[in-house]
């Protein structure tokens, strides 16, 4: 069995690795358009400023390794342009020679993620400009740092939240602009207000509801134009959002969301037989809203692609779908989400009810002890559990992990007082803040 998988990052590697475990016999050949296998792509907000010393600390597995160890066709430069399911086979383009090439498939993996948005404001291709989401742009901006006193971070999301953190860390000063109201839209307004105080804090100019219009500068960038003004910018990183990359599938039949994610079965099989897809490019179902969605995220990449890769070669597996957990470290907060929370289900037109309580991540005797803000969201109708979101320092992650398993299980809060969960004082209360907002929600 020939097995072609296009894109060597999370979801592309994680399948060709079960192929290699649960396929003897298997010829795997993987294309990748980049020059890097197999890395964290969350970690490189972290080598900004050092707390990771380099980039390749988030290589999981070199090239090499896949090739040597593996018995990959771990292929790099291959930039895949077009897919003809009839005669199942993939063409494409040989960087940096342009030359084209030409691949059959048995089984085909499309795991090529997704790019980051590119704005066609005036002046975005003077140097100084630039993206922030592969190990190239990285290097990139640290390239560029020594010398830069005032960057602009464009985009209010994770990706720009923890690259303006990075850089305050690195002695920068910033200035973030966000087209919204609010930073971080996937909480609710409290915990964005919150993280926005946070960035006020540690000196970074915050301007929201302000829209970026252009870059002026003759070879470089000097200053960043809004619908309010002008700033001055010796480097500049746009931070806008991503989009699924499956532009060259525009011809193919290939079913997709309105923004381009590929649609899969749960055995990430698409609508033309024997070509998958998984990971950033694919879309992914939430199991409160049931139906898909797109959250693209690397533990879900990880996780289709080795379904994906289990499918391909005969196993019984199925992807079981998303409840949209995420976290945020923003300096010393943590803030975290899993299911819904307001403004989603106002837009489901979906009863719920929201209970917000404030405890500690420790027992309140005990030194060390922080803050947590817990929001539970719930319906009222039958006290399912639909959503939380947690702020404060530590113990948030735990607690929304928790939450999250509660989501996956259709736990109402009820019964999230019958969870035996660990305590000792240095690790928690004699009730866990999560049994403690949903023991004030008893009738």
């Amino acid at each position: 069995m020939k097995y072609v998988i296009v894109g060597g990052d999370a979801a592309g590697m994680s399948a060709a690795m079960e192929i290699v475990r649960h396929d003897e016999k298997a010829e795997i050949i993987t294309l990748e358009k980049g020059f890097i296998y197999s890395y964290g792509q969350c970690g490189l907000p972290y080598v900004i400023d050092g707390r990771i010393e380099s980039t390749d600390r988030v290589i999981a597995r070199s090239v090499e390794a896949f090739r040597e160890k593996y018995g990959v066709d771990a292929r790099v430069g291959h930039l895949v342009t077009g897919i003809d399911s009839e005669s199942k086979a993939v063409h494409g383009t040989v960087l940096p020679e342009r030359t084209s090439f030409q691949l059959s498939y048995d089984k085909l993996l499309i795991a090529t993620g997704a790019a980051p948005v590119q704005p066609n404001w005036p002046g975005v291709h003077l140097e100084g400009i630039q993206h922030f989401k592969t190990i190239p742009d990285t290097n990139q901006l640290v390239e560029r740092l020594p010398g830069v006193k005032n960057v602009c971070v464009i985009g209010g999301g994770y990706i720009g939240l923890e690259v303006a953190e990075a850089l305050v860390c690195a002695g920068k000063k910033v200035r973030l602009i966000h087209r919204g109201e609010r930073v971080a839209k996937v909480f609710d307004e409290e915990i964005a207000a919150v993280i926005q105080e946070k960035a006020a804090e540690k000196g970074i100019a915050l301007h929201l509801n302000e829209k970026v219009t252009g870059f002026l500068g003759e070879k470089r960038v000097e200053k960043v134009q809004t619908d309010k003004g002008e700033y001055r910018a010796d480097l500049v990183v746009i931070a806008i959002g991503i989009k699924p990359a499956t532009q060259f599938l525009d011809h193919t039949g290939i079913h997709r969301l309105n923004n381009g994610a590929i649609l899969t079965n749960r055995q990430m099989e698409t609508s033309i037989k024997d070509i998958y897809a998984a990971g950033d490019c694919a879309a992914h179902f939430h199991r409160l809203k049931g139906r898909y969605d797109y959250i693209p995220l690397g533990t879900t990449a990880n996780k289709q692609g080795r379904i994906a890769g289990l499918s391909m070669c005969g196993m019984q597996a199925q992807f079981q779908g998303v409840v949209g957990t995420s976290i945020l470290k923003f300096f010393d907060l943590a803030a975290a989400r899993t299911g819904l929370h307001a403004n989603e289900l106002e837009l489901l037109d979906y009863p719920y009810k929201q209970y917000t309580f404030e405890g500690y991540h420790i027992a309140g005797y005990y030194p060390g002890k922080e803050k947590i803000r817990l929001t539970l969201y719930y319906d009222p109708r039958n006290r399912r559990l639909l959503g939380a979101q947690a702020i404060g320092g530590e113990g948030v992650d735990k607690r929304i992990d928790v939450a999250a398993t509660a989501l996956y299980a259709e736990m109402t809060i009820d019964e999230l007082l019958d969870l035996d969960l660990a305590y000792a004082p240095p690790f928690n209360g004699v009730w866990d803040p999560l049994q403690q907002a949903a023991r004030r929600l008893q009738p």
